[in-house]
């Protein structure tokens, strides 16, 4: 117990410091701008905000769409690596196209979109937010940004910065094909 309470102190002494450093940094980003408005820090509070779905150009030549599908899933795959293998059963559903309720028709073919782009701003904490329609039904959750949104915390872009959305129809998939947890999806209210 000693050695957590050493701990803890600690953790409250550089958080002391980061708070103090960071006022100075923004006081700096707001004389290097003084005409641009700035929102204030809202971490732990409840918040929201607007965005649309969207593709962007990131550089010459470099285009990416506003949708990914199942279809990258298997381009992407790497066996034997943690984070790019992909489960044998998600493969054999891909392969047999039994994609249920949830797979669309896309440039002629059958596929289930996986995650979709949109101009929200998303920062550290951000992950696993709702993503709503105009009529407030969940269509995805918020997991991470494109690598242009990396400068987000110092300057918002709208044209390069996007979060990344897992789409819900994918996660629907998921939870009713992939897991067979039938009962799960009975217990929801879908529209379609």
């Amino acid at each position: 117990m000693e050695n957590i309470s050493l701990h803890r102190a600690d953790f409250r002494k550089a958080q002391t410091l980061i708070a103090a450093n960071d006022r100075w940094f923004i006081k700096g980003l707001r004389e290097m701008d003084p005409n641009k408005m700035y929102y204030p820090d809202a971490n732990s509070t409840l918040r929201m905000s607007y965005g649309s779905v969207q593709d962007y150009d990131a550089r010459d030549a470099v285009h990416y769409d506003y949708v990914c599908t199942m279809k990258g899933i298997m381009e992407k795959e790497i066996p034997g690596d943690i984070e790019f293998d992909v489960p044998k059963r998600l493969k054999e559903l891909y392969e047999k196209q039994d994609f249920g309720d949830y797979g669309v028709e896309i440039n002629g073919r059958k596929d289930v979109i996986t995650c979709f782009l949109s101009t929200n701003d998303i920062t550290g904490g951000n992950s696993g937010s709702p993503i709503m329609n105009g009529k407030g039904e969940l269509i995805g959750l918020a997991f991470d940004g494109n690598w242009e949104a990396m400068s987000g915390d110092i300057n918002f872009e709208p044209k390069l910065q996007r979060t990344i959305n897992v789409d819900i129809r994918y996660v629907l998939f998921v939870i009713d094909k992939f897991a067979g947890a039938h009962n799960l999806i009975d217990e929801l209210t879908i529209r379609k």
